[in-house]
């Protein structure tokens, strides 16, 4: 078997400049901020005295050296500590690009300090209510010492060491938990399956759980553009850097590298508080994955309607989370054991959409996975299999290169979990096929409904919208699949929800009719009586890249594709149809 090795690439030390945050320049020592400091002229004051601790050493357990900084509350009450882990660098959430951000979605950036990482977790809040934060910069960022990994079990482990450090420091508690959106999601799958004993609670608010499946090679294409952005503006360093691109065009196959960066979730066994949406075309189908999969048994699930910086830094949902970590790290009595296991959210696109719906389980009680076949010959959406064969076909290189398929439902019907496709396809002219497959909710006029996850809906967002940033307007669920990567895990596949192995390549003949389980993002819609509900099955990414300036995939497809439909080769959507209750 060959070795398989990750890819390394020169890094260089930070460049002075304004990219970087207020904080971001090396200078060790402790000082305190006092109530009212205002880092800058558009952060929030700080409504406590917090304590810093400005890049701290510590070393891991293979000798490399890290710089942490951290904020704490004045005082000798020892208290618990959160951990924001990412190598977006510890002083980045007052860089240009972070305030940029909350800018595009429509945020103020009064509502945050300035001295919280990038998606993590606000110091002065967490300060003025009993708790430290630890903005660490993990190895190979910045001044920490060793080579920057991308979401790899080295993280998990790095940050085990860290958690241990924290938990005897002579003002924390011994409790240490995790907090974060996105990148800090994701570490926290890692770390949490490496189980360090002082661990209390985690909270991932939507992330990747499979850097293979999610990032770099989703449906076995490899779209790459978001792994460019990550590589190319995470923290620089001053030795080497992971190269995850060329790791992909290295490993295009499954893996012991990638396999690596499969956090081993059903390892995590504390208390965990997660979150997720319908919308994230990035982070939805990992954080689902992970919420399956996780260990623990006290969990959580919340399901929200909006974008995940909106919804992480909304004032209530802030407030929610507190009383999960004042139960898990300081044992306060405060009823949140009563909170529902899974609260949901059921979108109709309208201005309708309900939010904190309470269930057991999710999908929740009450779903029954309904077929609706192809019919090729109405280009309609049926619950009975057309008994004729009937062939559709578009050209991949013509417009349109898509073929769709609409039902119109007679009574208000809501979908709330896992939909897929399965489909019967062939290829003319060629041996593969990058198959994407959406499915649309449209008015009883036949107009697509779509809407915006954040709070922006001005003329720019519009703009930016329209051709992809598709984590900021929702236009309904997608799954892809290059069809030669078709090939099934048995082990890991579900009736509801398809798992490739990705680990061969089975391409097509001429004439070949074969079979494809498509995985589609998990679903909360409702539709109301006329409403109707469109699949579309497609050469190319309709809704575009995850975020604005990514770089579009050119999806490798030439002839024509064919689906078939009915008789021996019925073409169907599973859906999950909530019962009428």
């Amino acid at each position: 078997m060959a070795r398989v090795e990750k890819v390394f690439m020169p890094s260089h030390p930070l460049e002075p400049g304004d990219r970087y945050g207020v904080l971001s320049g090396f200078d060790p020592g402790t000082r305190t901020l006092p109530a009212g400091f205002r880092l800058a002229p558009p952060f929030r004051a700080l409504p406590v005295d917090i304590v810093l601790d400005k890049d701290v050493p510590v070393t891991l357990r293979d000798g490399v050296t890290i710089y942490v900084d951290i904020f704490r509350p004045a005082g000798a009450e020892k208290v618990p500590v959160i951990v924001a882990w990412s190598p977006y660098g510890k002083g980045e959430g007052s860089a240009p690009a972070a305030m940029a951000v909350f800018g595009l979605v429509g945020l103020d950036n009064a509502i945050v300090s300035g001295l919280h990482k990038f998606e993590g977790p606000d110091p002065a809040y967490w300060c003025a209510h009993g708790y430290a934060i630890c903005n660490p910069d993990p190895r190979g960022v910045s001044d920490s010492e060793g080579d920057s990994v991308l979401w790899d079990r080295q993280e998990g482990q790095d940050c085990h060491d860290l958690i241990e450090w924290l938990a005897v420091q002579d003002w924390c508690s011994g409790k240490v938990a995790m907090s974060g959106t996105s990148y800090l999601a994701v570490a926290q799958w890692f770390t949490a399956a490496e189980q360090p004993p002082h661990l209390a609670a985690i909270n991932p608010w939507e992330g990747i759980s499979d850097v293979y499946r999610d990032l770099v090679m989703r449906g076995g294409i490899p779209d790459t553009g978001f792994a460019r952005q990550l590589r190319d503006n995470s923290f620089w360093g001053k030795n080497r850097k992971e190269d995850i691109l060329a790791e992909a065009q290295r490993y295009p196959l499954m893996n012991q590298l990638w396999q690596n960066k499969i956090p081993r979730v059903d390892r995590i066994t504390v208390p965990a508080y997660v979150v997720a949406s319908y919308s994230n075309t990035l982070h939805t189908a990992g954080t689902f994955r992970a919420w399956r999969q996780i260990g623990s048994k006290d969990k959580w699930l919340r399901i929200h309607n909006s974008q995940e910086w909106p919804d992480y830094y909304d004032e209530a949902n802030t407030e929610d989370l507190r009383r999960f970590f004042d139960h898990f790290l300081k044992g306060e009595d405060n009823g949140w054991e009563q909170t529902p296991r899974v609260r949901y959210a059921l979108l109709d696109l309208e201005g309708g959409d309900r939010v904190n719906l309470a269930a057991h389980q999710f999908p929740p009680e009450g779903i029954a996975y309904t077929k609706y076949y192809l019919d090729g010959r109405s280009r309609t959406l049926r619950t009975q299999a057309p008994a004729q064969q009937v062939t559709t076909v578009y050209d991949t290189q013509a417009n349109p290169s898509w073929v769709s398929f609409i039902v119109r439902f007679d009574h208000e019907t809501t979908m709330v979990g896992y939909p897929k496709a399965r489909l019967w396809v062939e290829a003319e002219g060629a041996d593969d096929m990058d198959l994407f497959v959406f499915v649309q909710k449209l008015s009883e006029q036949g107009t697509p409904l779509q809407g915006f996850t954040v709070p922006n809906h001005g003329a720019m967002i519009h703009d930016v919208t329209e051709r992809g940033a598709s984590i900021l307007r929702y236009k309904g669920s997608s799954g892809r699949l290059r069809v030669s990567m078709r090939h099934l895990d048995e082990t890991m596949s579900t009736d509801e929800v398809p798992v490739h192995s990705f680990d061969r390549i089975e391409k097509l003949t001429p004439g070949e009719v074969v079979a494809v389980d498509i995985d589609l993002l998990p679903i909360g819609l409702v539709f109301y009586p006329g409403e109707q509900l469109r699949l579309i099955i497609s050469a190319q990414n309709l809704f575009g890249p995850w975020m604005p300036g990514l770089r579009e995939y050119a999806p490798r497809n030439s002839g024509q594709h064919i689906i078939h439909t009915g008789g021996e080769h019925s073409s169907y959507l599973q859906l999950p149809i909530m019962a009428v209750r």
